[in-house]
């Protein structure tokens, strides 16, 4: 196995051809990297938006992301004896848009017939304006 040029991103690396397949592949890793991440941090009603708001400053440093909302259901937090929840996969509500170069990736992680569901909602690709 040749080793890994320092510059190529993971998605060139492993046969990325063009700028649509990158935006989703990063569109599910980000969601993948959130929920594994996440799932399992101390969280109340009381300290759910601050969680929500955290999530999103973290995420949106990364490479390739150019919005992400973050919701939290608080219904399932559900105290335990020290007066605390853990988050879960089944709590989260999560948009969020790739972009690399013209390529856009709109991806969601949500509940669905019990259990946290990642999809890939639309991508769209802008065409460049050719120069004159």
């Amino acid at each position: 196995m040749s080793p890994r040029p320092e510059s190529s991103s993971l998605s060139e690396v492993i046969g990325m051809q063009n700028e649509r397949e990158r935006a989703c592949f990063e569109a599910g890793i980000k969601l993948g990297a959130l929920y594994h991440q996440w799932v399992g941090t101390p969280i109340s009603q009381d300290s759910a938006e601050s969680v929500e708001r955290t999530i999103e400053k973290s995420v949106i440093l990364q490479p390739y992301v150019e919005e992400i909302t973050v919701h939290l259901d608080p219904s399932l937090m559900v105290p335990n004896k020290f007066g605390y929840s853990e988050l879960t996969g089944m709590m989260f509500n999560v948009e969020i848009i790739t972009r690399v170069g013209f390529a856009y990736c709109r991806a969601h992680l949500s509940p669905q017939n019990g259990y946290p569901f990642m999809q890939i909602m639309e991508f769209n690709e802008i065409t460049p304006i050719p120069d004159h």
